[in-house]
């Protein structure tokens, strides 16, 4: 019986084309890396089995024509992006022990690219993500700019950036930090696994780390950056409770600190920061969270209504150092479930739920209703926002059974 599916394909430019039956080698993998820049991709994959995958507007394109690829295929890519395979290679000694290393690489054209390799049924597989070269305004992005603004000139507390993987967290963050290197005169440090957005030093002085080469890990690395005397530190991730721990005491004790979690709200974000921890330090955790949580947005990434790229949505929470006293009093009563209510009702100082921002998207026809919906955390919130649109009776009955739920 016949696989009933469809794959989604897309031509390959002409240089390439003339590849697509070769051996996987550095030439081939650098004429695929252009290719992603060409056909606007965000991402490219290369597994076992399979010809070359783009991402392009969030959905996966085969490479017309481009046969499977096969182990040695996979080996010359790894070879090409790790170096050689021998004991002094901290790449290939992470991988074997691991299953996996992440690095970032250059093209001729100047374009970034961040590298995951991984291993699966016994070949190695990798995952590579453009890094765009120009860093998006506020605007651009779609935050509310003045609010932003004054949260980025506070001299202290931590602002996280949520939301799954691959919704352009990275990219948010590197606006900020653009932000302040242009407008502050401060010390900047990021920590980062690898480093994606290289930044150059404007009105601040800024220091970059990469985990694996500069320094051993991002909980390390945030207590020894607290001797270096800097005014503001990135976080590229708070992966462990140490990190956590850190970036909460180097908020409390007067620095600026960005960094980011794979939650998809706010209040499941506090909720994360609070529960991760053993029950007998939560307490602890959430008086720090609760005077330290300066703001948090949570962020999505969806596919413009017309297939022009994609377009970012928002849920922004501001906390007690912001100016909310309203939810730092709600993170230390153990009321995260109240927070959506301050949020809706606190718009005077910048917060905002997802389903507002998405109810805006959806009238001002930048995005399809059903993409709003689909990434709704409260299905019914989104439908009163949407009170006077259009919406199929199925999707009412829908919403009550998965808020319920």
């Amino acid at each position: 019986m016949a696989e009933d599916y469809i794959r989604r394909t897309v031509k390959a430019p002409p240089e390439l084309s003339d590849a697509v039956g070769r051996t996987m080698d550095g030439d081939v993998l650098e004429l695929l890396l252009h290719a992603c820049e060409k056909l606007d991709a965000s991402d490219l994959h290369l597994s076992f089995g399979e010809p070359p995958v783009f991402r392009i507007t969030g959905k996966m394109y085969r490479v017309e024509g481009y046969k499977n690829l096969d182990h040695e295929d996979c080996i010359g890519a790894t070879a090409y992006l790790l170096g050689e395979d021998m004991p002094t290679n901290r790449y290939w000694q992470q991988f074997h022990e691991t299953g996996g290393a992440d690095i970032a690489t250059v093209i001729d054209t100047g374009s970034r690219f961040r590298v995951s390799v991984y291993q699966q049924k016994g070949h190695p597989t990798i995952a590579l993500r453009l890094i765009p070269d120009t860093i998006l305004t506020f605007d651009q992005l779609g935050l509310p700019v003045d609010q932003v603004k004054e949260l980025l000139h506070r001299p202290r507390g931590i602002v996280l950036l949520t939301g799954p993987t691959g919704c352009g967290k990275t990219t948010t963050i590197a606006a900020m930090i653009d932000y302040i290197n242009r407008e502050r005169d401060t010390h900047i440090i990021t920590i980062e696994d690898p480093i994606e957005y290289f930044h150059v030093g404007k009105r601040s002085l800024l220091n970059q780390r990469e985990v694996g080469v500069d320094v051993s890990s991002f909980s390390e690395s945030v207590r020894r950056n607290m001797r270096s005397d800097p005014d503001v530190m990135l976080v590229g991730e708070m992966r462990d409770l140490e990190t956590m721990r850190a970036c909460l005491q180097a908020a409390e004790t007067g620095h600026l600190v960005l960094s980011t979690l794979h939650t998809v709200s706010a209040p499941k974000t506090v909720d994360r920061l609070v529960t991760g921890f053993p029950s007998s330090e939560q307490e602890e955790i959430r008086a720090m969270t609760s005077t330290s949580l300066l703001a948090v947005f949570s962020q999505e990434l969806i596919p413009r209504k017309d297939g022009k790229g994609r377009i970012a949505a928002f849920e922004i929470m501001i906390g007690e150092p912001g100016g909310s006293p309203a939810i730092g009093n709600l993170i230390r009563e153990r009321k995260s479930s109240q927070m959506r209510s301050t949020i809706q009702s606190s718009k005077h100082l910048g917060m905002q739920l997802l389903e507002s921002n998405l109810s805006y998207l959806v009238k001002e026809e930048l995005i399809a209703f059903e993409e709003a919906y689909n990434r709704a955390n409260q299905k019914t919130d989104l439908l009163s926002f949407l009170d006077d649109y259009p919406i199929p009776e199925e999707y009412r009955t829908a919403a009550e059974s998965a808020d319920n739920s």
